[in-house]
């Protein structure tokens, strides 16, 4: 058992945790024998289940656009084995391991320093801004107007009612500048509070209900829409499969379609994995949740069933409703300078069959989503922060903690970067939030390939040594081939996230999409060069030291009581 400290309080409540030095880097020790303090083991199951960010709503809207409804639903499933192999991967080895630090720390231990040094510095940055980022366009769905005039207009002819799109405005910086910092702020606050409060019964928790009856909402509202129950009584069916179709073109290939419509699945990828984007989150908690081998168990295994029902099913379901055709949809070469009104698609066939109250209420539950995934963001990048000094790579001073064991300084670190979300108040909205969704996106590939590289050095560690993983509280029949399949497909989509600029070159859509893959091997080989560091082999990997017994950290279980603790059990 790790040993406990004591800290020295010092001046703003905040202290300076004493962590016995130690060198990640010497294939000795990779776990200081004391642990920083953190909050209590208090986060429960439901607390961790992932994240239902911006992605899933805005995301799939120019998925459509861009690919059609039968091919943002390849994109996405696709997409969706790929972060399950990443989720799976991840949640074996928090099983075995559930310490400060996730995925980066497991990195370092079991591949390679450099690489953990890389992927956590790597992951910091973009994911709160982005979120920051969908709040500016789904607000503006309030001040920009919600008639007929700047919304749809239903077309009566052979395409059978396409909306077409009025004049798109500007956001009003003296509008998007207060909603944006008000926004920053409270995430800011919100986590200097602890984790109690963030993923806590009043903050967290019910949010993670609210969302879930959202989209479960969206999408039987979208089935109500398709079989002709809104109030224009016009049953679409399968129309837009028909007219326009169920593949859109990319129009890079004029002469070829069928390679045309392919490149265009192949241009939603990043759209696509945009919305997978969250689902992590529940093993970085590990450190601070209740039973974590348990709970952490428990959350990957219903992640299979909220991949298939939240993501493919909405997918599905919003191409039956929104031709892809629609110009109300975020269009991925739209003009830079304007921005729609309405962004998800099923905010606009709410709109467009004279649904006059509900896409407010819908577009409200949007704001939130987007909100409670930048606080989660927040939470998890202060966390991968804080773990990096455990580990000695990041700056010590990153280690401070309040009385109550927040990470104060790496939450206020991690949080400042929400700032890059007001590039996008001015103008250029939507560039802006494209730029930052393929800088977040990319850089998910990398953590995702490195979490299936780490697994699966982790994998042969333990069959070297003869330890059986099947003790372990979680385990997947599967491994190790979805690592593989993960590693595989992630280096594919790295490599082809913004293949469109070689047709249409533009300098900012290519840095967007291809700055990530210097910055990712420029901080490896930093710290490969200059800390000297080696690639671990089966035999000499750390599988004890520091790392917590079963008794240490799970807790006696408790069957739920009732219908509604058992319901909740069994989705959350």
């Amino acid at each position: 058992m790790a040993e406990d400290h004591t800290t020295t309080p010092s001046a703003g409540g905040s202290s300076e945790v004493p962590v016995e030095t130690f060198s990640i880097d010497d294939h000795e020790q990779a776990i200081p024998h004391r642990s920083p303090r953190l909050p209590p083991r208090r986060l429960k199951q439901r607390h961790i289940a992932g994240t239902l960010g911006t992605g899933l709503f805005l995301g799939s809207g120019q998925a459509l656009s861009g690919a059609g409804p039968v091919g943002a639903l390849i994109a996405y499933s696709l997409v969706g084995t790929v972060a399950y192999s990443s989720l799976c991967s991840l949640g074996e080895m928090t099983s075995f391991a559930p310490v400060p630090g996730s995925f980066p720390y497991y990195a370092a231990r079991w591949v390679d320093p450099a690489l953990g040094f890389a992927v956590g510095h790597f992951w910091l940055v973009v994911t709160v801004p982005v979120e920051l980022s969908g709040v500016q366009l789904l607000t503006q769905f309030y001040y920009n107007g919600q008639s007929d005039a700047a919304g749809c207009d239903a077309v009566n002819n052979s395409t059978n009612s396409t909306p077409v799109m009025q004049n798109p405005t500007i956001l009003r910086p003296s509008i998007s500048y207060p909603v944006t910092v008000a926004a920053w702020a409270a995430s800011c606050v919100i986590n200097i509070f602890g984790a109690r409060f963030v993923v806590s019964n009043v903050c967290t928790s019910q949010l993670n209900v609210l969302l879930v009856c959202l989209i479960t909402g969206l999408i039987i509202a979208g089935l109500v829409i398709d079989l002709g129950g809104a109030p224009t009584k016009d049953r679409l069916g399968f129309r837009y499969w028909k007219n326009p179709g169920v593949f859109a073109r990319a129009h890079l290939v004029e002469d070829d379609i069928q390679l045309d419509r392919f490149l265009g699945v192949m241009s939603v990828i990043v759209q696509a994995a945009f919305s997978f984007q969250g689902m992590e989150i529940a093993a970085i908690a590990a450190s601070e949740t209740e039973s974590p081998r348990r709970n952490v168990a428990k959350a990957i295994r219903k992640s299979f069933f909220r991949i298939l029902f939240f993501y493919i099913l909405g997918i599905f379901v919003a191409g039956l409703i929104v031709p892809f055709d629609s110009p109300l949809l975020l269009q991925p070469f739209q003009s830079a300078s304007t921005a729609s009104a309405i962004v998800s698609p099923y905010v606009i066939a709410m709109k467009c069959v004279s649904i006059r109250v509900l896409p407010q209420v819908v577009n409200a539950g949007l704001i939130t989503s987007a909100f409670s995934a930048g606080n989660s963001f927040l939470f998890a990048a202060s966390r991968i922060l804080f773990g990096l000094a455990v580990q000695g790579q990041a700056p010590a001073f990153f280690l401070r903690t309040t009385n109550n064991g927040v990470p104060i300084v790496a939450v206020l670190f991690t949080g400042s970067f929400g700032l890059l979300s007001l590039m996008g108040v001015s103008q250029h909205p939507q560039k802006v939030f494209q730029w930052l969704v393929n800088l977040s996106t990319v850089g998910d590939f990398f953590s995702w390939a490195t979490i299936n590289l780490t697994y699966y050095y982790f994998y042969c560690g333990l069959k070297q040594q003869g330890r059986d993983r099947k003790n372990l509280q979680y385990w997947s029949r599967l491994q190790p081939w979805l690592s593989i399949w993960g590693v595989f497909w992630c280096t594919i989509f790295i490599l082809i996230s913004g293949f469109q600029v070689f047709w249409r070159f533009n300098a900012s859509d290519f840095f967007s999409a291809y700055i990530n893959i210097p910055i990712f091997l420029g901080l490896y080989l930093l710290w490969k060069i200059s800390k000297k560091t080696e690639m671990w082999i089966p035999e000499d990997m750390d599988f004890d030291s520091g790392i917590p017994t079963l008794e240490e950290t799970e807790l006696p279980y408790r069957r739920p009581n009732g219908f509604w603790g058992k319901f909740a059990d069994a989705v959350f």
